[in-house]
């Protein structure tokens, strides 16, 4: 069950996304929201990158989120949007997803959290700010610019949900989550050195027609044309572009600069930036 944003909870929600209200539970309302969410609160593991404890708790993402303006990753995102969608009117039911399952195998469910929305749309503001609207939970292709966004079967009857060109997918059941293996996954993943989220920082936004990363020290925007790379040169760099760039105040994260050069050195030593 997902439980409603209250009316002021609501209106501080749509102030933080800059969303103009009246509202009616509609696909007109749906689809702004999402696209007002996407491109004002970015997708980033900065509290996973200073050791901070996270949970699946939709009361701390709205603290995080909206009160402090902060971003986050898909347990806040979608556990803040879908709260305000069920205070709307629509129907929401929390999903549970399992990230490049098709490499991982099942010990990937829970590692993401996405919504269906009135049993007939897929919604999801925190798969790294990449799907931009909704998706009918149909088969087929389109284009959350720039990025082209498929929806498919698997050969076991699972959807998958999968976005060019980054190569990214993940695979769901439409029913409800086990909200148990979700918070499961969620401590492992803020966690594990194995996790993709403690071994580097990864930052990404939506904005008009272009789409901002931050993958450790490289920064890359993807626009219609194509895709642009450089690479940040210090500390203060970092935390002047996650300000201008993400809109994000969080000079703390000045902090992460000699880790993050480690890493960068780890995997990339003297080569030029990395293409993946």
């Amino acid at each position: 069950m997902v439980v409603p944003l209250t009316f002021l909870q609501l209106q501080a929600y749509f102030d933080r996304i800059g969303f103009a209200y009246p509202v009616a539970a509609d696909f007109q309302t749906l689809d702004a929201i999402i696209r007002a969410h996407t491109q004002a609160i970015p997708f980033e593991n900065i509290d996973v990158q200073l050791g901070r404890r996270l949970t699946t708790d939709p009361d701390a993402a709205f603290f995080k989120l909206v009160e402090r303006r902060r971003g986050g990753w898909c347990y806040e995102h979608n556990g803040v949007l879908g709260a305000a969608l069920a205070a709307i009117g629509f129907d929401v039911v929390r999903i549970s997803a399992g990230v490049m399952r098709q490499v991982r195998g099942d010990a990937a469910m829970g590692s993401h959290l996405c919504l269906l929305v009135d049993g007939r749309w897929l919604v999801d503001a925190g798969f790294g700010s990449w799907i931009g609207a909704p998706v009918p939970l149909e088969e087929g292709e389109w284009l959350h610019a720039p990025l082209p966004v498929r929806l498919a079967r698997t050969d076991d009857a699972m959807w998958r949900l999968s976005v060019e060109p980054v190569a990214m997918s993940y695979d769901f059941d439409a029913k409800a989550a086990d909200e148990a293996e979700l918070a499961r996954m969620c401590v492992w993943q803020a966690s594990d050195p194995a996790s993709v989220f403690v071994q580097n920082l990864t930052v990404q936004r939506r904005g008009g027609g272009r789409y901002f990363m931050l993958r450790g020290k490289v920064l890359s925007e993807i626009t219609a044309k194509g895709e642009a790379r450089r690479e940040l040169g210090s500390a203060g760099e970092l935390v002047a572009c996650l300000r201008d760039v993400f809109l994000l105040d969080t000079p703390e994260a000045a902090d992460m600069w000699s880790a993050i050069c480690a890493r960068h050195e780890a995997l990339f030593g003297d080569q030029a930036l990395p293409t993946t």
